[in-house]
């Protein structure tokens, strides 16, 4: 069996996160449940890739997303027409290009944070080309 991964995030508004996410990086809605045990969710990512996003409101009590500087979902284009168009279809979808905590990702990459303060870096390399 191969690892997969379930990357999870408390969200402010599930609808407006959904659209972010979707319109920015591409993701597309895999699954979607309401009033499960209190909790809304949708799960998106890449049909057929070992790893998606699970964006969830709780009904009861929602929680107010905390997120640090450095926390980071890091996403390697390594063409760069392709880093260019996420890019544009970052901040069209509403995200906000920020300087990144850690300089690092500055040199190869641009970095964005959705309306909750989560960050995603678009790197503009090659896993394992840094």
């Amino acid at each position: 069996m191969k690892p997969q991964l379930r990357i999870v995030r408390p969200v402010s508004s599930l609808e407006h996160s959904i659209a972010m996410y979707r319109d920015g990086l591409g993701l597309h809605e895999i699954e979607r449940f309401a009033d499960r045990q209190g909790f809304d969710a949708a799960l998106l990512g890449f049909p057929g890739l070992p790893y998606h996003f699970a964006l969830t409101y709780c009904r009861e009590q929602p929680l107010v997303p905390t997120p640090t500087a450095d926390d980071l979902t890091v996403f390697y284009v390594p063409d760069l027409v392709e880093w260019q168009r996420l890019s544009a279809a970052m901040l069209a979808a509403g995200f906000t290009e920020v300087s990144s905590f850690n300089p690092y990702w500055q040199r190869q990459g641009r970095t964005f944070a959705d309306r909750d303060g989560y960050r995603v870096v678009l790197q503009q390399a090659s896993w394992g080309a840094q």
